[in-house]
């Protein structure tokens, strides 16, 4: 008998316990139903917290007017509130705080007036709030109204109309009418201008060469969006480990703001290795090596280097900033390249030299002018020789991406030329042209749609006999058409060697389905060929599947494809990288 009791007890305690840990429920009922109503409500009164019946019934009245204040936002002054206090549905339930609301009609605006006076009226970056909820006849919103002020105050603080006022700003409600006027008038005043930039810290670079990366000039109409993009240029020149710009209203001398900069140089030297793997290739080795800077006038220089099984390169530049040294440079490079592919009869051993002037155009295309010399010693079958080339040459380029490393939506456009003729530092007369276009959109966030188009084509007057290897156009592999080895894909000579063609065509498209944050399955087609003639040749076609990860670095692809000409087969490939 005693054990039971205790017992008990023990059940009584461990039920009092649920009931004081147990959380009270808010049920707020509006009808007829509406959700932004209801929403507001359950924010303005937030959590219960854990009350029991007798505190439940005294918060209730708080509780009464927040829900009052809750509809009044929304333009309902005539609502009829009622609260009740229900005690717990069963034993270890908390009691339940019961809302019913029946809103009314809402308070309609009747007047709205929202002006811009003094210089900013004349700024047409400036906009005047214009939302639909906001004209004569909409039901009345105090959060848009407060939407409507901070709109304002926000374009005055970014474009430097830093003495700005309300004239007026007045919500006038007249419930019994059930009509409401709104009056906004802000006064601007004068908009403040950006001063001389001045530099300060640990910097060896020319005070020249700094202010030629700042791409305002003093007197310019203040914009906090200059300051923020100088942050970010002189952030990544390359030149500094850490930046500080500083432009205060409150430092200004006759409405000009002087413009402050503290650097923190980086080290001058930086180092790097890797290591990746890829179908086409293999495992692979990267290493590079960098002088940011070598002298007052931000020169720098490199080298880098990738070794794998069938190609090994090494690099080297050296860099002098033009004007605007940010985005342009005159680059002089040269590197070695050895790529010998095996179970082929294919090898290269390449070198080039020459001077390339980099340079962003107005419209945004990256462009690159190019006089380069290289001098090849190769076999391709039975076809071998040694290739001395002078080639001038330009590209362009231009991407636009909203993500750099694992982009939504975007696109890149790639276009190259290159010339050379006969008697001026060549063996040949040859024109060597490529185009690559790639696009990217992703639709209800999951489902992602890539496209890749590429054309590339050789013009001479003697292409089996003077044109070496890296200027022939192979297709097939990882990034080309999947399901075939890598440069399998090309004219031979009779005894089966792939000696490459004039012509290049080559397409891809894919979906991928974002199963998880960074993990995504993904369907592709691929198609081209490489041929001599211009009687386009049946295309090879590739088809598969694969999956995605989105690493720090970019996306690591891995396929399983099919070639469904010739004698077929399943192919596994592997990259990495991003997808424009």
């Amino acid at each position: 008998m005693t054990y039971t009791g205790r017992l008990g007890w023990g059940l009584l305690l461990l039920a009092a316990s649920s009931m004081a840990w147990a959380q009270s429920e808010l049920l707020v009922r509006v009808k007829p139903a509406n959700k932004a109503l209801k929403g507001n409500i359950e924010n303005y009164i937030g959590s219960l917290g854990e009350r029991d019946e007798d505190a439940l019934q005294r918060f209730s009245r708080g509780a009464e007017e927040q829900a009052r204040k809750a509809v009044q936002a929304l333009g309902y002054y005539q609502a009829h509130i009622e609260t009740q206090v229900n005690p717990p549905p069963e034993a270890g339930k908390a009691p339940q705080l019961v809302i019913r609301v029946e809103p009314g009609e809402p308070v309609r605006l009747r007047n709205v007036t929202v002006r811009i006076e003094g210089p900013a009226s004349e700024l047409k970056a400036f906009r005047i709030p214009d939302s639909r909820a906001l004209r004569p006849g909409e039901p009345l919103n105090h959060g848009l109204y407060e939407d409507a002020k901070r709109l304002i105050q926000n374009q005055a603080s970014r474009y430097g109309f830093f003495t700005g006022r309300f004239e007026r700003q007045r919500l006038a409600v007249d419930p019994r009418a059930g009509v409401a006027d709104i009056e906004l008038v802000y006064q601007s005043g004068p908009r403040y201008t950006l001063g001389a930039v001045r530099f300060a810290g640990d910097t060896p670079l020319d005070d020249d060469l700094l202010q030629r990366m700042v791409q305002f000039k003093p007197g310019t109409p203040y914009d906090s969006e200059l300051i923020a993009e100088l942050n970010n240029d002189l952030q990544s020149s390359g030149y500094f480990e850490g930046v500080r710009v500083d432009a205060a209203p409150t430092a200004a001398v006759a409405q000009e703001i002087p413009v402050e900069v503290q650097l923190d140089t980086r080290k001058p030297r930086t180092m790097g290795l890797g290591l990746g793997f890829s179908t086409d290739v293999g495992p692979r080795a990267k290493a590079n090596w960098t002088r940011h800077w070598v002298n007052a006038q931000g020169h720098s220089y490199g080298w880098e280097t990738e070794l794998s099984a069938p190609r090994q390169n090494v690099g080297l530049w050296y860099d002098i900033p033009l004007d605007p040294p940010l985005t342009d440079k005159l680059r002089f490079a040269g590197g070695y390249q050895n790529e010998d592919i095996a179970g082929t009869d294919t090898l290269s051993k390449l070198l080039t030299v020459g001077p390339e002037w980099h340079s962003k155009l107005p419209s945004g295309w990256q462009r690159v002018i190019s006089l380069k010399y290289q001098r090849e010693e190769y076999r391709l079958g039975d076809d071998s020789g040694l290739s001395n080339l002078l080639m001038p040459g330009v590209s362009f380029s231009y991407l636009r991406s909203d993500n750099r490393i694992d982009p939504h939506h975007g696109y890149r456009l790639q276009f190259d030329l290159q010339a050379a003729k006969e008697g001026l530092g060549s063996d040949t007369n040859l024109i060597h042209g490529n185009v690559l276009l790639k696009g990217l959109t992703t639709l209800g966030e999951r489902h992602r749609l890539l496209g890749r188009v590429q054309f590339g084509g050789s013009a001479t007057n003697g292409y089996q006999q003077n044109i070496p290897p890296s200027l022939r156009f192979f297709a097939g592999g990882d990034q080309s058409v999947r399901g075939y080895d890598y440069q399998s894909l090309s004219p031979e000579n009779n005894k089966g060697d792939k000696i490459g063609g004039r012509y290049l065509v080559a397409g891809s498209a894919e979906y991928q389905y974002s199963v998880a944050e960074k993990w995504r399955v993904a369907t592709f087609i691929d198609q081209g060929n490489s041929f001599n003639s211009l009687e386009l040749p049946s295309l090879k076609t590739g088809v598969g599947i694969g999956v995605r990860w989105v690493s720090p670095v970019g996306p690591l692809r891995l396929d399983l494809a099919r070639a469904l000409d010739d004698d077929g087969g399943l192919r596994l490939h592997f990259s990495m990288g991003p997808e424009l």
